[in-house]
């Protein structure tokens, strides 16, 4: 089993493609391609925490109708953009604002925003998020796992590590 990270899928958001620069031609397009890409790299067995801001313009039905059709065991940290609608479907196997997880050995606190500071930050822990679309320059430690910042795919915490960071960054 494998576990995956991702943030600011906006599925169905027309206004993602513009306010992002994402490269596709319709909301279709985006959507087919990020589903596409998702189910490429999660298998069925694997755990995927979802950072937020999942869908906007989805309906109820349309969207359990995704999370079905997206694979692995799926964790929603919540966003900004997420309603109840999101929050209530029974396709999360858990949903909180907020998490601490360990994996592999690393210590990850995993939100929608970024934080300035979080626990254990000088213990080598390191700060997922989401919410900046690949636009805010990185403290030491801290990764935006959305999908603008990695090709419109989820991300193994082994990808995030091996990334080059920027100077300072």
């Amino acid at each position: 089993m494998a576990v995956f990270f991702t943030s600011d899928t906006h599925f169905g958001h027309a206004g993602a493609r513009a306010l992002y620069r994402r490269p596709f031609d319709s909301i279709a397009t985006m959507d087919a391609a990020m589903e596409e890409r998702w189910n490429a790299v999660v298998g069925p067995a694997d755990e995927v925490w979802h950072l937020g801001d999942v869908a906007i313009g989805y309906g109820a039905d349309a969207m359990a109708a995704l999370l079905e059709r997206l694979r692995g065991r799926k964790h929603l940290v919540t966003g900004n953009n997420d309603g109840p609608a999101t929050l209530g479907l029974a396709g999360w196997a858990s949903v909180q604002p907020y998490a601490e997880i360990m994996l592999e050995g690393t210590g990850l606190v995993l939100c929608h925003y970024a934080f300035r500071s979080w626990r254990n930050m000088h213990r080598g822990w390191l700060n997922l998020h989401g919410h900046s679309h690949g636009r805010l320059k990185p403290l030491p430690r801290q990764v935006d796992v959305g999908v603008d910042a990695w090709d419109f795919r989820p991300v193994t915490l082994a990808q995030i590590q091996a990334r080059p960071r920027r100077p300072g960054g």
